[in-house]
Order: structure tokens, then C-alpha cells, then sequence
């Protein structure tokens, strides 16, 4: 990763996540979202925050998202119930104007709903929807984490720990005492284990997808390009949406 990507890295994670806040809207719509989270953890591995890492990370960013614990645990005890929905995670793929590609994270009850949903919002928005899979070519799974910086550890000394474990940036808000710590998606349950093991206190732990390279556009082409985005980020099912257009506050990260 070249000195440009890793001192602009920090700057992209935090634009990502005030879209995400932004698209979210207000509070109630962003603990739905976890809760849905939370639900597809506890079905997969269980209730017990223990034994169910993803379930421990997403109480944690609960928390910093000022989640009230009786929600969480209603979020937990709901999932445990024989006639909760049964959410699936799928990613779509598809094409907004001017070639910028898109991938839509949704959790859904209803495939069938979804895959309609999406598909008229890129067609009715000057996009085309593809396969699923076909532009993961053009991302790169990967995971962020925030924890907080304890007294007296040296971020230099940190990364070299971590890089073992799959972190290839670890970085110091100075400002928020943040540490913030971005890898590879395969490293993801290690760099969580090791904060954990250590003392850290984790205030927020994601997936995403990251563009492999990013295109420029005019701000006419990307208010286009915008409006779609927006329009599929307003459906319930839509958890994120990720693309490789560049957007104003990224300008200096490097492009294709």
C-alpha cells in the first residue's frame, strides 16, 4: 500500500462512515439495522457473546452508537424466537451511469422483493443490475476496526503486531484517542481476538468493500450517479452500498 493510500486512509474510513450515519437517517432506522445484524449473528453461532465473536463486535458498536442495552437484548431475544425472520445476507452487483460499479449489501426475509426492488432502482436510474459476483473483481473485502488507545501503547509497535494477524494500516486520532486499524477480511476474527486478549476496549468493528481503483466524474455526472445511490440506500433491505466513484471529500485518494 503506497504512503498516499495510507495517509488518506483514514480520512476515506471516516467519509464512509458519515454516509453511512447520513443513510441511515436517524437513530431508530440505524438500531434496526444492527438488530438485523445482531439476529443473523445469534442464528448463525449462537446467543452467548462468548462463543459468537461477530455477536460480541456488533454489541460493541451498539454501544458506541448509544444502542440501549434492552434493545440488544431484545435484538438477541428475538432472534432466539422459532418464528423470528430468518434474514439472508446477500450481495448484488450492478452498473450506475457512466460505468461506475456498485455493490449493494442488503439483509432480507424476502429474496424475491429484493432482487425486484434493486433491479427497477438501476433501471429506472440510468443502471443496469448484473450476477451477483460480477464485480468483485473490482473490490476487496476487508475489515476496520476503532478501539481505544490505552495509555503508553506505541501505534508503530501495534502495527508490526497486528500486521501478522492480517492489519496492513493502524493509524492514531490524536484528537478522539482513536486507533483505528484496517486489514484484510480473512484477518478480520485474529485482529479481533488480539484486541480482546489485550485489554483493548473495541468500539466498532466492520466488513466492507473498498474499490481496488476509483473513477472521477463531473459534478453533473455524479449527482446522476448520486441519485440512484441514494434511491437504493432508502430501501429497508439495504444494509450498504459501496462504488468506486470518487466522491468530493475523497479528492486526493489515488484513482485509477
Amino acid at each position: 500500500m503506497g504512503l498516499t493510500d495510507k495517509q488518506n486512509m483514514g480520512r476515506a474510513f471516516e467519509f464512509r462512515k458519515a454516509r453511512k450515519f447520513k443513510r441511515w437517517g436517524h437513530m431508530a432506522r440505524t438500531f434496526t439495522k444492527i438488530g438485523k445484524e445482531i439476529s443473523i449473528a445469534v442464528k448463525a453461532s449462537g446467543p452467548d457473546p462468548s462463543g459468537n465473536p461477530r455477536l460480541r463486535a456488533l454489541i460493541a458498536t451498539a454501544k458506541t452508537e448509544n444502542m440501549p442495552k434492552d434493545n440488544i437484548d431484545r435484538a438477541i431475544k428475538k432472534a432466539m424466537e422459532k418464528d423470528s425472520s430468518e434474514y439472508k445476507e446477500i450481495v448484488y452487483a450492478g452498473t450506475g451511469p457512466f460505468g461506475i460499479a456498485i455493490l449493494v449489501e442488503t439483509a432480507t426475509d424476502n429474496t424475491t422483493r429484493t432482487v425486484g426492488n434493486i433491479r427497477n432502482y438501476f433501471s429506472h436510474n440510468g443502471g443496469e443490475m448484473g450476477n451477483q459476483g460480477s464485480l468483485d473483481y473490482m473490490f476487496e473485502h476487508r475489515s476496520e476496526f476503532r478501539v481505544k488507545a490505552k495509555e503508553g501503547v506505541n501505534v508503530e509497535d501495534l502495527e508490526l503486531e497486528l500486521i501478522d494477524f492480517g492489519a496492513d494500516d493502524v493509524e492514531l486520532d490524536e484528537e478522539s484517542n482513536e486507533i483505528l486499524v484496517e486489514g484484510t477480511f480473512e484477518g478480520s476474527g485474529q485482529i479481533q481476538n488480539y484486541f480482546e486478549e489485550n485489554g483493548f476496549e473495541i468500539l466498532s468493528s466492520e466488513l466492507v468493500y473498498v474499490p481496488n481503483s476509483t473513477r472521477e466524474l463531473t459534478d453533473d455526472q455524479r449527482e446522476q450517479v448520486r441519485k440512484l445511490i441514494d434511491k437504493i440506500e432508502e430501501d429497508d433491505d439495504v444494509q450498504n452500498v459501496y462504488h468506486n466513484m470518487v466522491e468530493p471529500e475523497e479528492e486526493g485518494e489515488e484513482e485509477a
